[in-house]
C-alpha cells in the first residue's frame, strides 16, 4: 500500500518539565520550549521534521493547561494553525492519559478508525532527519499492518539512564516482535545488551492504529478508557472550548501511568522498529552535551563566553559575560536570576536542587523573571521590599489588563508604540500614568509592532 493511501496523525506529547536542565527549563516554560539548537524551540523542530511526510493539519499536541498559549504562539510561528491542534490536560496523569484522550479526540473529530496514530515526544531532537523520515513511513506501513510500533534505538554505548527493549522474531520492514521491556540496567547488564544485538533504547515513540490501540486500552485497562470516554462526551463550558476538553476534577481520577506499563509491556502486538537516526531525549546537560558538535578544546559554548584553558566543558549564557578559566568537564548554565554550576557527569542531580528550591518556597524553580502570557511577557527587574520595576511587552492587537488592588499604585511608561488605556488615553513613547485605587484597567496595544512600558509598582 502507498504511504500516501494511508491517513495518519501526529500525536506529540508536550507535558514535561524537564527538571534535569534547570535553570533553562522551569516549571512555567519547560524544555519543549527552549531553543537549546539553533533558532526552533524543541517543539517547533519535532512539528518541522515531521510535515515533510505528514500533514500538517493532522499533528495534535498534549499540554499542560498553563502551556497552552505559549505552545500555540509556537507552532502559530512556524506556520502551523493552532485552532484544534493543541489538546490541553488539566494537570498531568502520564503518557497513557495523554495518548488516549488524543487518540479519543482525533476519532470524534475524524472518524476514522483506520487513520495511523504516530506518538512521539515533543522536546526530544534527532541529528538526521531524512533517517528519521525513512523509518517513519516504515512504522506507518507496519502500523497499517495491525503492529503496535515502538522505534528502538540502536545503541553504540551501555546506557544506563535509558530503558531497553528486547526484540525477537523478524518482521517486514526491519521489525521485530517484542519480547521484552527492560528496566534502566546497571553498567555490566547494559554492556551485555550491547554484545547481544538485539536489545534497542526505548526511545518513548509509537505508531499505531487508532482502533488498535483502543482495542488494547479495552483488554487491559477498560476503567481508563471508560472513564476518558465518560468525561469527553460531557459537553464543554466556555472555558473548557478554550483550552482543556476535560475539568481538572475529573482528569484527577484517572490512572497515573506510562504507556509502556499500560499496554507495550502486556500487548501481544508489539513491534520494535531498529532505528539509528542520531536520536537523544536530551534529559541532562551531559546528554545535550553529548549531542551536540565540540569546539577544539571538546567544549560545547553558547553565549557571551572568553574560556581560557578551559576543556570538555558545556557553558550557556543567556545574558552575562561568563568567563572560565582552568576547568575542565564541568558545566556552567547562566540565566537572569540564577547559575548552575556542575562536574559533567553528575549534571542530571539538578533535579534535588529544584526540589530544595520547592521545598524553599523559591520562584526560580517554577518561573524564570520573564513570563510569558497570552498578551505578552512580563519581565521582572528588580524587586525590594517597597517596590518593584518590571518591563513589560503588549503583543499587537492584544489586551494587558492590570487589577487594581488599593494596596500598590502603578507608574506606566511607554517606552516605544502607543498605548490605549480605557477608552478615552492614549499614551505615546515618553508619556507616563499613574494606575491606583480599586478595579481592572485594560491597556490595549492597537499597533502592528509590539508596546513597551516600564511599571513601577509602589506601595500606597
Amino acid at each position: 500500500m502507498n504511504d500516501k493511501q494511508i491517513s495518519t496523525y501526529a500525536i506529540l506529547l508536550a507535558g514535561g518539565t524537564g527538571t534535569r536542565l534547570w535553570p533553562v527549563s522551569r516549571e512555567l516554560y519547560p524544555k519543549q520550549l527552549v531553543n537549546f539548537i539553533g533558532e526552533d524551540s524543541l517543539v517547533q523542530s519535532t512539528v518541522k521534521r515531521l510535515t515533510p511526510t505528514l500533514d500538517a493539519e493532522k499533528i495534535r499536541i498534549v499540554c499542560g493547561d498553563e502551556h497552552f498559549h505559549e505552545i500555540t504562539r509556537h507552532i502559530r510561528e512556524i506556520g502551523v494553525n493552532g485552532k484544534g491542534t493543541v489538546l490541553c490536560e488539566p494537570c498531568g496523569r502520564n503518557t497513557a492519559p495523554a495518548i488516549l484522550l488524543a487518540a479519543l479526540t482525533i476519532l470524534e473529530e475524524k472518524q476514522e478508525e483506520d487513520a495511523v496514530l504516530c506518538v512521539f515526544p515533543a522536546d526530544h531532537v534527532i541529528r538526521d532527519v531524512g533517517e528519521f523520515q525513512k523509518k517513519l513511513k516504515s512504522a506507518i506501513k507496519l502500523a497499517d499492518m495491525g503492529h503496535i510500533v515502538t522505534f528502538g534505538i540502536k545503541p553504540n554505548y551501555p546506557e544506563t539512564g535509558y530503558g531497553y527493549i528486547e526484540g525477537s522474531k523478524e518482521l517486514s520492514e526491519g521489525a521485530f516482535t517484542v519480547k521484552r521491556f527492560v528496566e534502566k540496567p546497571d553498567r555490566e547488564t547494559a554492556e551485555k545488551y550491547l554484545r547481544a544485538g538485539n536489545f534497542f533504547w526505548n526511545s518513548g515513540m509509537f505508531a499505531f492504529k487508532a482502533y488498535v490501540i483502543l482495542e488494547e486500552f479495552k483488554a487491559f485497562h477498560p476503567e481508563l478508557l471508560s472513564k476518558m470516554e465518560k468525561i469527553l462526551s460531557k459537553p464543554a463550558s466556555g472555558d473548557r472550548q478554550k483550552s482543556s476538553p476535560v475539568t481538572k476534577e475529573d482528569y484527577e481520577q484517572l490512572e497515573n501511568i506510562s504507556i509502556d506499563y499500560a499496554i507495550m509491556e502486556k500487548t501481544e502486538k508489539g513491534a520494535i522498529l531498529p532505528s539509528d537516526f542520531g536520536w537523544s531525549d536530551i534529559g541532562s546537560w551531559k546528554s545535550l552535551y553529548d549531542f551536540l558538535p565540540k569546539d577544539e578544546n571538546n567544549n560545547v559554548i553558547d553565549g557571551d563566553v572568553i574560556s581560557k584553558d578551559t576543556e570538555n566543558c558545556f557553558i550557556m549564557g543567556r545574558e552575562r559575560l561568563i568567563a572560565t578559566n582552568c576547568i575542565s568537564n564541568m558545566v556552567v548554565v547562566e540565566t537572569p536570576d540564577s547559575v548552575f554550576v556542575s562536574d559533567i557527569d553528575n549534571s542530571r542531580d539538578v533535579k534535588s536542587v529544584v526540589e530544595e528550591l520547592k521545598q524553599r518556597g523559591r520562584e526560580e524553580y517554577h518561573s524564570h523573571k520573564t513570563v510569558h502570557h497570552p498578551w505578552g511577557t512580563l519581565t521582572l527587574l528588580e524587586a525590594k521590599d517597597d517596590f518593584q520595576i518590571s518591563r513589560i511587552i503588549i503583543d499587537p492587537g492584544s489586551v494587558f489588563e492590570i487589577e487594581a488592588d488599593g494596596a500598590t499604585v502603578k507608574h506606566l511608561t511607554v517606552i516605544r508604540g502607543v498605548a490605549n488605556i480605557g477608552s478615552q488615553n492614549t499614551l505615546s513613547r515618553g508619556e507616563a500614568t499613574i494606575i491606583s485605587g480599586k478595579g481592572a484597567v485594560k491597556i490595549e496595544n492597537l499597533r502592528y509592532e509590539p508596546l513597551y512600558m516600564m511599571q513601577i509598582r509602589m506601595s500606597e
